[in-house]
């Protein structure tokens, strides 16, 4: 089914504001996790939240938090997110901080997660 650009707001809006979960919301809109994904993202970028960032010259997602301190920080940014949001991008910022170091980074959720070499050497 396809959905207004103001409908898909309006879903990115419920789930970014935790008035619904992504299973409900999928349950609710018959839709899958991927359009889910796009509308919190579409939502986000209405509000003036980034989304993504540039690594190594290639477009990649990243936790907010790591964008923003790599940035002028915005503190509206910061204000447009619950407690729980910034506890969790300040978790995954540290993660990815120590990934850094030793030289790899994640790519990826669950069965799919990916480890990549930063340096082109071999890692045990």
């Amino acid at each position: 089914m396809r959905y207004s650009k103001e409908q898909k707001l309006d879903i990115g809006r419920q789930i970014y504001n935790h008035e619904l979960t992504r299973a409900e919301a999928m349950e609710k809109y018959g839709c899958k996790g991927t359009f889910l994904d796009t509308s919190i993202r579409a939502y986000k970028e209405s509000i003036g939240v980034p989304t993504s960032t540039t690594i190594n010259g290639k477009k990649s997602k990243c936790s907010n938090i790591t964008e923003l301190s790599s940035k002028e920080a915005d503190i509206d940014a910061y204000m447009a997110m619950s407690k729980e949001e910034l506890i969790d991008e300040l978790i995954k910022a540290k993660a990815n901080e120590l990934r850094a170091k030793k030289g790899y980074e994640v790519k990826g959720v669950g069965v799919n997660k990916e480890f990549i070499s930063l340096n082109n050497k071999n890692m045990k």
